[in-house]
């Protein structure tokens, strides 16, 4: 298999993985009316609409920012595909390929909802003080697996994968 159809697979999976738990999320297991489900002491399922970017940075939910923000996105994976198939390590075209299709898959949330949907929240309690982690979802997963995956090609991978 070459690297560019590796990455395009690790793109299509990530996309149909991430909106297929969501709407199972939304619409099958009804997460907004159950509220937060425990999972594990450490790990709950609770609904967040996250309006802005990355740990909710630029929280905005006019329509001009959210038009703005999805231009940006567009622009990002656009760029990340030529860097896609340029790339001649398997381990970078397969990082990037995790990180547009968790691009995509946010990208569609806040087209079909005005906002990402996020559901995964980690926790620890600590001297009776609860500390939360943000609330993510798998296209976010994706592309933190993707950024540490390109960093390792880059800096440790022979040889190291290089942007256009």
């Amino acid at each position: 298999m070459t690297p560019l159809r590796a990455g395009i697979i690790a793109a299509v999976v990530t996309l149909v993985a991430d909106q297929a738990s969501k709407l199972w999320l939304l619409n099958g297991f009804d997460l907004a009316r159950k509220g937060v489900v425990k999972v594990t002491p450490f790990f709950d399922l609770v609904l967040a609409w996250n309006i802005g970017i990355s740990f909710g940075w630029l929280q905005n939910d006019g329509q001009s920012a959210q038009i703005a923000l999805m231009a940006v996105k567009v622009v990002a994976v656009i760029a990340l595909a030529i860097w896609m198939a340029r790339s001649q390590t398997r381990l970078a075209t397969v990082a990037l390929g995790l990180i547009i299709g968790g691009a995509i898959g946010n990208g569609i949330d806040r087209f079909a909802y005005g906002a990402v949907v996020d559901f995964a929240l980690f926790h620890i309690e600590i001297g009776g003080n609860t500390y939360n982690w943000y609330v993510f979802n798998l296209a976010d997963v994706a592309i933190v697996a993707g950024v540490a995956a390109l960093l390792y090609d880059s800096f440790l991978g022979v040889p190291a994968a290089k942007a256009p």
